[in-house]
């Protein structure tokens, strides 16, 4: 199974309007503020940090850039050429290597492990963004990609996100400005309960090695000038002894 063409165009779509100045996307905060907090949760937890490491649903890179400086081999992978055009753009140095890739076509992460071995992810926000039918997809191909040795960080809007989200969108004023194109482009989080996400990783053969909560931070602000963040779990996720 594959992601549906009105999805793919649709992200198509958001990243072609997207500018490329930094912190202009909703969720591409500064790494200070979100993958280096995952990775102090998630190194801990690694089996070998020597594997590569993957930035699935990298979009334009913020965050893969942050992982190059960090790991031996860091490839990031996007569903839409034209993030992945953003993230080569913002990466003259080729710190790290991007790629196209449908996560939930089970044939193309099992191409890709065949490629790169067993592989460590960082994957944020990527499953609640996915339609229903394709979420167990996601995480058949995220247990492809990280094989047997390979570990999994994932951090997603909890269900206390959705009144949030809900919150922002209904305001008299209308959604907050770098959120207005993920409604526009129809690619807002869906609503994923807790439990469901742990589900898709297990039926997937994966099993939760840490959790715990914590906020995901935006590059949105609110009237009074408050960081806009959005209440989410985090999970590392691996094989079983």
């Amino acid at each position: 199974m594959s992601v549906t063409s009105r999805y793919r165009q649709a992200w198509e779509g958001f990243w072609q309007e997207a500018s490329g100045e930094p912190g202009s996307v909703f969720w591409d905060a500064e790494p200070p503020l979100t993958a280096a907090v995952h990775l102090a949760l998630f190194e801990p937890l690694l089996a070998d940090p020597a594997l590569p490491l993957i930035d699935l649903g990298c979009g334009n890179g913020t965050q893969t850039r942050f992982f190059a400086d960090r790991f031996p081999h860091v490839i990031g992978v996007d569903l839409a050429a034209a993030a992945l055009e953003h993230a080569r753009l913002a990466d003259p140095a080729g710190q790290a290597a991007y790629r196209q890739l449908d996560a939930t076509d089970k044939t193309e992460a099992e191409t890709l492990h065949a490629e790169l071995g067993d592989a460590n992810v960082y994957m944020r926000g990527v499953l609640h963004q996915c339609e229903p039918d394709d979420r167990q997809p996601l995480a058949d191909g995220l247990a492809a990609l990280i094989g047997t040795r390979g570990r999994a960080f994932l951090v997603e809007p909890s269900e206390a996100a959705g009144a949030v989200l809900r919150g922002l969108a209904q305001s008299p004023e209308g959604p907050p400005a770098k959120l207005a194109p993920v409604f526009r482009h129809g690619i807002a989080p869906g609503e994923v309960t807790d439990a469901a996400v742990t589900d898709h990783l297990t039926a997937a053969g994966l099993t939760v090695l840490g959790t715990g909560d914590l906020p995901l931070t935006t590059t949105e602000h609110t009237a009074d000038g408050t960081r806009i963040k959005i209440p989410s779990k985090w999970l590392v996720v691996g094989r079983a002894a």
